[in-house]
């Protein structure tokens, strides 16, 4: 089993200095808006993920008034103990270290501490657009697959260079391509390994979420799910060339996978035009549980699951029928956040299982 035994926090958001000791596998939070709830859990997400879920920017973590935070965590797997500290120094300096020994590149450690979190932002992975559908599948094959991470860095990077190129090059108005010409072989080179294993996987983990929507709805309602790549009608080379001239005048790449997207259907129709807010709730814990599964099965033991205010999304059945299948059926650690402990209290009842509640 994996968990994280306790966790501090210095100078993190709301917390300017907080320890919490974690004593059962699923930990309830409780308390008042405003109180520490959701930073708590991003703070364990911090330490899996070495950035925030919330924030973009480090600054933006720490405590008003201060210039840098620790976090450290003592997790626990197969009985042995690993401590794992994050701090961000004055200068803005980030460091990531494992039982004392520094990390040289953060990257390196996505996937060793695999973790799920669900929070009502998510809400736009199915409403909001493309974007949104690919962070949350790069966030989950970068746990599972190194050198898909990898690929996802250098394909970024010399995305951004291109683009810059063809800024400069508008600008200039220069007629040298063979800059360009080493740009499109570069993101071919990245890009095409990034399609090819969402393909691959995607062949499988879009069936599974369908099924665990049916899980949670209670339903036999026909959802589909499909992935959507301009790579899958055309060569990546070809592309490229055909619509080099477009992005010349636009200034920027409109061919790759960062174009990629998930579509969503319901009773062959367009999922976000047609469902209901229930059903839009389904299908996100769906996806978030079917990510759960797939790490589960790829590390050989269940991740962490982060819960942020789930009890005002779901209605009475579709919450316990997401409560039984990760707090029963499942042996993962659990931490979830609401505004009133008998809501936690009532639920857990309902499950008949050992729990901790946290009060802030």
């Amino acid at each position: 089993m994996f968990n994280l035994n306790n966790i501090s926090l210095v100078q993190f958001k709301n917390y300017q200095k907080a320890f919490f000791d974690f004593n059962e596998r699923i930990v309830g939070i409780h308390g008042n808006n405003g109180q520490g709830k959701t930073n708590l859990l991003d703070a364990i997400y911090y330490l899996c993920f070495t950035r925030s879920y919330f924030s973009k920017s480090d600054i933006q973590n720490v405590t008003h008034g201060f210039s840098g935070f620790r976090l450290e965590g003592t997790f626990e797997r197969e009985d042995e103990q690993q401590k794992l500290v994050c701090i961000l120094r004055e200068t803005g300096k980030k460091e990531l270290s494992l039982n004392d020994e520094h990390y040289d590149r953060f990257s390196s450690h996505i996937g060793k501490f695999p973790c799920v979190i669900i929070t009502p932002d998510d809400s736009v992975i199915i409403t909001g657009g493309s974007e949104e559908r690919r962070r949350f599948l790069d966030a989950l094959l970068s746990q599972l697959d190194k050198g898909y991470l990898q690929n996802l860095i250098d394909y970024n990077k010399i995305m951004q260079q291109r683009n810059r190129f063809l800024k400069s090059f508008a600008d200039k108005q220069t007629s040298d391509l063979s800059l360009l010409d080493v740009y499109d072989q570069q993101l071919v080179s990245t890009g095409q390994p990034i399609f090819e294993k969402r393909s691959i996987f995607l062949k499988e983990f879009l069936p599974a979420a369908a099924n665990s929507y049916r899980k949670i709805s209670g339903t036999e309602e026909s959802v589909e799910l499909f992935y959507e790549s301009q790579l899958h009608r055309e060569s990546y080379s070809e592309l490229m060339k055909r619509h080099r001239e477009r992005d010349m005048i636009l200034q920027r790449t409109g061919i790759g996978p960062h174009k990629d997207d998930l579509e969503l259907r319901l009773e062959e129709q367009q999922f976000r035009q047609i469902a209901s807010q229930g059903q839009r709730k389904s299908l996100l814990f769906a996806l978030k549980l079917a990510e759960y599964e797939f790490l589960k099965s790829s590390k050989g033991w269940s991740p962490i699951l982060l819960l942020d205010d789930v009890f005002e999304k779901l209605d009475a059945l579709r919450m316990h029928n997401l409560l039984e299948w990760v707090c029963i059926q499942n042996e993962g650690q659990v931490f979830l956040t609401d505004t009133h402990k008998e809501r936690i209290i009532h639920h857990m009842g309902q499950l008949s299982t050992h729990n901790q509640l946290i009060a802030l």
